[in-house]
C-alpha cells in the first residue's frame, strides 16, 4: 500500500499501479523467471513492475521491459486493467495495466530481478504452479481475446 496525505489533511493507504507486458512474437510469449528474493521468486511471470514517479504508463512499461529483458518494444497496445484487490500471490494491492506488445531490438541483458528470459510457445507454457501471481489467468485472457481491436499507444 502507498500512504498518502491529501490536501485536506486526511490520510489514506492507496493501491499501487503496475504495468505488465504480454510480449508476443509469432506464436510465442516472452516470460521472465523472477529472482529468488522477490515475491513469487523462482517462478515465471509476465514482464512488468511498478510505475515510477513522474513517468507515464507507456514509459514505465518500456523501462520495465528493458530492465527485465534487454528488449526495446516495437508496438504497445492497451489490453485490459486488472483491479482485483485479492490477486493470487500478492502481498500488496496492485492495479495492473496490461499491454500486448511486440519486441523490438535486443539492446542489453536482464537486470537482477530476472534470472532467466525465455520465449515460450503459447501452446506449451510452464505449469500453472510454475507461473507467478495470476499471470496464467492473464495469458489465458489474452488467448481467448486475440482478435480484439487494440489501441496502439505508440501512434498517439
Amino acid at each position: 500500500m502507498v500512504s498518502c496525505i491529501f490536501e485536506d489533511g486526511n490520510k489514506a493507504n492507496l493501491r499501487h499501479v503496475v504495468v505488465d507486458a504480454i510480449i508476443i512474437k509469432d506464436k510465442s510469449i516472452l516470460m521472465v523467471k523472477r529472482a529468488a528474493k522477490l515475491l513469487e521468486g523462482g517462478k515465471w511471470g509476465l514482464v512488468g513492475g511498478y510505475l515510477d514517479k513522474d513517468e507515464t504508463l507507456v514509459e514505465g512499461l518500456k523501462r520495465e521491459v528493458m530492465e527485465e529483458t534487454g528488449y526495446e518494444l516495437k508496438t504497445v497496445n492497451f489490453f485490459t486493467i486488472l483491479d482485483a484487490w485479492d490477486r493470487k500471490g500478492e502481498d500488496r494491492q496492485n492495479i495492473a495495466m496490461i499491454y500486448i506488445c511486440s519486441p523490438g531490438k535486443k539492446k542489453g541483458e536482464h537486470d537482477w530481478e530476472s534470472t532467466e528470459v525465455k520465449w515460450f510457445d503459447l501452446d506449451n507454457l510452464p505449469l500453472e504452479e510454475e507461473i507467478a501471481f495470476d499471470h496464467l489467468k492473464t495469458i489465458n485472457l489474452y488467448l481467448n481475446n486475440r482478435n480484439f481491436n487494440p489501441i496502439n499507444l505508440l501512434k498517439y
